[in-house]
């Protein structure tokens, strides 16, 4: 398939990341399938997307015309069928390898023989992924970041079968949706996941030997290293479940190599329920949207 012939774009899950693309796919001129599992997710994430291109309209980054155009590029759906018509399609379903092998195996006999699968996993392997289906040379991992339609950095990731022509038809596409790709191979974590998992880590096992409390972490790190948030609030933002999920993932795929050891503060926390901004505490308590 050429990048040309590239109009229609699916996303599998309307969650935070698959919001996020489906909006980038709408305000880049696509027409965009979004699927759930519910109807109510739907309307959230809907709602969300359209609030986010009226706000980007309001701000001078498009027109309203363009926005309402975008929003209307947009169509919903409960039902995997729909991405019959889809040319390329971006699964962003919760980090479970079983689950997302499963929906692959669904696409695989769903959407067109020339369509690519591409997923948006973090940590899991490509080539495991695409296993699942009977064309694993057009299945790749297409990584976008937190949020989306801000973020600028796409990894395109190959698994073992994965065809050249696949790999340039994603590099493409990220391109056109104004992102900056990056290829990498079939490795646990990637590039910047891998590069990370120390971040995160570090961080907290800082906080265990009590040495510091997180928010003295935090401080220290953007203060001392420059970096724009530190640790905890990085955590906070992404949602501990997901980072925590991403660093077991990244464990368990090196053999339980140690510097890649979880945290069981972190683990207690997820099974707290305080994950992060997404439900208004973490590490950190959240009013409004600062902490």
């Amino acid at each position: 398939m050429s990048e040309e012939r590239l109009h229609h774009i699916g996303v599998v899950g309307a969650g935070t990341m698959g919001s996020g693309i489906a909006q980038v796919a709408a305000q880049s001129g696509f027409d965009v399938t979004l699927y759930d599992i519910g109807e109510e997710i739907l309307r959230r994430a809907t709602g969300r997307i359209a609030h986010f291109i009226r706000r980007a309209a309001e701000k001078g980054r498009l027109s309203a015309d363009e926005a309402e155009a975008a929003i209307a590029r947009l169509h919903t759906t409960t039902n995997l069928e729909a991405f019959a018509e889809c040319d390329f399609v971006i699964e962003a379903a919760p980090e479970q390898l079983e689950l997302k092998q499963e929906l692959f195996g669904r696409l695989d006999r769903i959407a067109p023989a020339h369509a690519v699968l591409a997923t948006n996993t973090s940590t899991l392997s490509v080539t495991q992924i695409a296993a699942a289906t009977g064309r694993p040379e057009r299945v790749v991992g297409m990584h976008f970041f937190n949020p989306p339609p801000l973020m600028p950095l796409v990894e395109v990731a190959a698994g073992a079968m994965t065809s050249e022509k696949t790999v340039q038809v994603t590099v493409e596409l990220a391109e056109r949706l104004g992102k900056t790709p990056v290829r990498t191979q079939d490795v646990p974590g990637f590039i910047v996941n891998r590069v990370a998992r120390p971040f995160y880590l570090e961080g907290l096992r800082l906080l265990a030997h009590g040495v510091a409390d997180h928010a003295t972490i935090d401080r220290l790190v953007r203060e001392g290293g420059r970096f724009r948030m530190g640790p905890f609030e990085l955590m906070d933002l992404i949602g501990l479940d997901i980072n925590f999920a991403a660093s077991r993932s990244v464990y368990e795929a090196y053999f339980h190599e140690p510097r890649y050891r979880p945290s069981l503060l972190q683990q207690r926390m997820v099974e707290s329920g305080r994950l992060g901004r997404k439900v208004g505490r973490g590490w950190y308590e959240y009013g409004g949207e600062e902490p």
